[in-house]
């Protein structure tokens, strides 16, 4: 039976009459055990209070700007348990924050981040009646399953097995790594460098040096693509054997909540879980106008494949992925034109970010047509017909090739999770909380099929959390930002709120933005068109957002991310020395603009 239970504030150190400068739920919110319920800041750090049990929000005792100390009521939460529990401060990793760190401090809602389920865009779908044990004798018994070797499974499996889970990992293919290490995100960084080298040679001839056109040797680039690949896999298979964690090479799907059957070389393997970890990712989105069967049809796994180089090629869909494969194309010699069905190139971005590297493409493709689809694909023996709709048609209807990156598509369907009675929505993404468990308690999701952002780097945190909570550890994935880049030239970076996002929403926000052909080092590097931009919420200074364009922009978002997550005002990293000549020290810079520091520009004083 159902019962109002005081939330208080638990024993926190010697703090005492501690401001709150956050409520991070509302009355009628329904709350997980341990979820954070409002934020303290005291002269030292700042802190996140959980509740101690789960249940519906029915009243909120406290407001922005009351001191509490231990034993002050937060809320009254009416809870399914009779029970409870002290309140104690989750964090991810279950170590308790010195005070002299830096450490969390009050999330700028503007920056806030949905917790995954919420990002699928759909509601849970209805949960499935799960299957029953089949009966047989399990081939295999574990502590834990990890479904799928991409950056989120194999995350997730040597995690586990260092905290001395038994672990198993099922792999469809001969080699770890998923999507990412094998036909994505690291074969084509390794064409990217190549496309990079062409283009900075070729540019240098302007400033003396010529090298002569470059000799495409497509043999040798692709094994160059296969080497880099190996290195990485190759070393994943070294560590599951280090750590200890079983492999099993075949399709899985599950025939049960705590069964696995997987399809092997050499028949049928049932695996008895359990725990498991879905991390079976995604796959590219094939539109159903193009003629698939034919090979001169590509999505990005083919195009990573470097069969030749096309004369003409069509990409269809400048999204991140369509450009970075435009970008290694043209360099390599293909005549390439870019059908986008949006208004801009890469629509997630803020159109300034777009706009130094739509014109430098400009330059190098044969055209990049918006707000245009392709309507029909058609065969021919002489290349890919093609017609198309839209404001600004391609005059060119055949190419040698065609590249369809239009998106991804989770992999949740198409697993059995119905057999182990997971819910998965009509789009395929699974439903998780902020532990990652899906609606079957034991077991969890990650990566791609639970929500956008599609992104490795999301996959491996969220991996961490699964494992560390089958390992009986109190840890959540609570990031506040999930940085994106497209590794294009130039490249394109951005977190946290964009200016677009702030306009839409009303948000009072500062922007500041920083123009690289004021920094000695692009200036030196003769790639002045980029620039930094900030975002700080207008009443505290926190930072909230960035974008970057220019060169190693991927690289340089970083510092914008942490400074997000640590609550950072335009102060902190304004004062913050960054070294000179760099690129990093436009994100202090552009810092100083906000603040009015600035030396290295003449801003006129607002009046």
């Amino acid at each position: 039976m159902a019962n109002t239970i005081e939330i208080k504030v638990p024993d926190i150190g010697d703090n005492s009459s501690v401001p709150v400068i956050e409520i991070l739920v509302q009355v009628g919110d329904t709350v997980t055990k341990e979820q954070s319920l409002i934020t303290l800041e005291s002269d030292k750090a700042t802190m996140e209070i959980p509740t101690s049990v789960a249940g519906v929000i029915k009243e909120i005792k406290l407001k922005v700007g009351d001191e509490v100390s231990e034993g002050s009521v937060i809320a009254m939460v009416e809870a399914a348990s009779d029970e409870a529990v002290e309140a104690t401060s989750p964090n991810k990793h279950e170590v308790a924050k010195p005070e002299s760190a830096k450490a969390e401090v009050a999330k700028p809602e503007p920056a806030k981040v949905d917790a995954p389920a919420a990002s699928n865009d759909k509601p849970a779908a209805p949960a499935p009646k799960a299957a029953g044990e089949s009966g047989r004798k399990a081939d295999i018994d574990c502590k834990l399953v990890v479904l799928g070797s991409g950056p989120g499974g194999y995350t997730a499996a040597f995690r586990a097995a260092d905290l001395g889970v038994d672990t198993v990992l099922v792999e469809r293919y001969a080699t770890l790594g998923g999507v990412c290490l094998n036909v994505g995100c690291i074969p084509s960084k390794a064409l990217l460098h190549a496309a990079t080298v062409i283009d900075e040679a070729e540019a240098m001839a302007a400033h003396g040096i010529t090298f002569g056109k470059p000799k495409i040797e497509i043999d040798k680039l692709r094994d160059f693509k296969t080497k880099v690949v190996g290195k990485l896999t190759g070393g994943l298979t070294s560590m599951a054997k280090q750590r200890k964690v079983r492999l099993v090479e075949g399709v899985g799907a599950f025939i049960s909540p705590n069964e696995l059957e997987v399809h092997t070389k050499d028949g049928k393997k049932l695996i008895r879980f359990e725990n498991a970890i879905i991390a079976a990712g995604s796959q590219s989105v094939k539109l159903p106008s193009f003629p698939w069967d034919d090979e001169r049809i590509i999505d990005s796994t083919g195009a990573l494949e470097l069969k030749d180089v096309p004369k003409k090629l069509l990409v269809v869909g400048g999204g991140i992925i369509g450009l970075e494969m435009a970008t290694v194309y043209s360099a390599l010699g293909s005549e390439v034109t870019v059908v986008e069905f949006m208004d801009q190139l890469i629509p997630g971005a803020d159109a300034d970010l777009i706009k130094p590297l739509a014109q430098r493409l400009a330059k190098r493709l044969k055209g990049i047509h918006l707000k245009t689809k392709v309507v029909e694909a058609k065969a021919t023996k002489k290349g890919i017909e093609v017609s198309y709709e839209g404001d600004s048609v391609p005059a060119a209807t055949l190419f040698d090739r065609v590249l369809v990156s239009v998106g991804r598509s989770p992999n949740g369907g198409k697993i059995g999770a119905d057999k182990a009675g997971v819910s998965v929505n009509d789009r395929g993404f699974i439903t998780v909380d902020n532990q990652m468990r899906t609606n079957v308690p034991h077991i969890f999701a990650i990566g791609d099929l639970v929500g956008q952002p599609m992104l490795a780097h999301k996959a491996t945190h969220e991996a961490k959390v699964a494992a560390e909570v089958v390992a009986g550890h109190k840890s959540y994935f609570d990031a506040r930002v999930i940085p994106s880049v497209a590794y294009t030239d130039p490249e394109i970076a951005w977190v946290g709120v964009s200016e677009r996002e702030a306009k839409e929403k009303g948000l009072k926000v500062g922007v500041a933005k920083f123009p690289w052909a004021a920094s000695g080092r692009a200036i030196g590097n003769d790639r002045t068109e980029g620039f930094t931009k900030l975002l700080f919420d207008e009443a505290t200074h926190r930072i909230v957002g960035g974008g970057i364009v220019g060169q190693h922009a991927g690289d340089l978002i970083s510092e914008v991310t942490l400074a997000i997550e640590m609550g950072s005002e335009a102060a902190d990293i304004g004062l913050t020395i960054h070294p000179h000549p760099t690129l990093s020290e436009s994100v202090g810079m552009a810092a100083e603009i906000y603040e009015g520091t600035i030396t290295d520009l003449y801003m006129p004083k607002k009046k």
